[in-house]
């Protein structure tokens, strides 16, 4: 199957006055349609400029971006315009990504007005098919964000994202800001829509039991660089990397009989700026050796896992004899 979404060696960059911010360094995978790829790490590991950079929301430093088999990496004018047609975002807080000024209807309208594609009664007829489709009540037409919960205002921004039938879209942590109640409405609602559409989503999270829920796939990040990717089973059943491992470690379970084993992180987060070649949790890492201190690869360790560390098969022939 032909990839919808192919990132070759994507990298961006930020300039500062210390030096160089390696926000997203080096990242390739491939995207297939119709499937879900979860995007986990902690905090600041560039999981949302990743995402960002991809719909060209900000331009990449270096790399190269394949769309449905197109270069779409430098894309500017007219071309962009079409592309983000087909390439839309949820962003994570639905307060601050609507304008306050809007209405619920002028919001979904605007995407549908700027495209040219629909005018008088089918512009209106449009705009109620969307607000339908997504679970807004016909009452709210003429609400503003202040006047709406965080569901309903996520409901809005899922509407305004559909609202020019896109291929495929990056849901940046889109419930995290949402109770859990209402977590589990707009998870369910992403994935009757994809599933209704054959849309594509880069889902885009710190919730490893959202990601577990709702994606085909995972690649954990760890400072701009992708360290582990797989399918979501296989990486839930059995973590390669010394990161992945610590990283699920830190899911709370509800078994009191075989309670799972914390595994904690100890040792200072390198910077980003201007990092050295070789692995960037090598300084967390209690199994890190000189080797470590080289530039490290994403290698298929097994049939569709791919995993970037050195010492990878002797330590995990080690877990496995113990």
């Amino acid at each position: 199957m032909a990839a919808l979404l192919e990132v070759k060696n994507l990298k961006k960059y930020f300039p500062t006055n210390k030096g160089v911010v390696h926000a997203v360094d080096d990242v390739s995978f491939r995207l297939d349609a119709g499937k879900t790829m979860g995007v986990v790490g902690e905090s600041g590991c560039g999981k949302s400029t990743l995402g960002r950079t991809i719909i060209h929301l900000q331009n990449s430093t270096d790399g190269q971006i394949l769309f449905a088999g197109e270069d779409v990496t430098h894309v500017k004018g007219k071309e962009l315009k079409k592309l983000r047609e087909n390439m839309q975002i949820i962003f994570q807080d639905p307060y601050s990504s609507l304008n306050p000024r809007m209405s619920v209807h002028d919001t979904i309208v605007e995407p549908l007005i700027l495209s040219g594609k629909f005018k008088g009664p089918a512009l209106e007829k449009e705009a109620d098919r969307l607000m339908d489709m997504v679970g807004i009540e016909s009452r709210l037409r003429g609400a503003y964000p202040h006047e709406m919960d965080g569901g309903r205002r996520q409901r809005v921004g899922i509407g305004r994202a559909l609202a020019l039938n896109p291929k495929f879209i990056v849901c940046d942590e889109p419930v995290s800001a949402l109770d859990v109640s209402i977590q589990a409405q707009v998870l369910n609602l992403l994935m009757d829509l994809q599933d209704e559409f054959n849309l594509t989503y880069m889902f885009v999270t710190h919730d490893l039991s959202v990601v577990r829920h709702i994606s085909d796939s995972i690649c954990v990040m760890y400072l701009g660089q992708l360290v582990e990717t797989c399918d979501t089973k296989e990486l839930f059943e059995c973590q390669l990397h010394p990161y992945s491992k610590a990283l699920l470690s830190a899911i709370p379970s509800t078994d009191i009989h075989h309670p799972t084993k914390r595994i904690v992180i100890k040792g200072e987060i390198i910077s980003p700026i201007d990092p050295k070649p070789g692995c960037r949790f090598a300084a967390r890492c209690p199994h890190a050796c000189e080797r470590c201190h080289q530039p490290q690869q994403l290698e298929e360790v097994t049939p569709g896992h791919y995993v970037a560390c050195c010492r990878v098969r002797e330590l995990n022939e080690a877990f496995s004899r113990t």
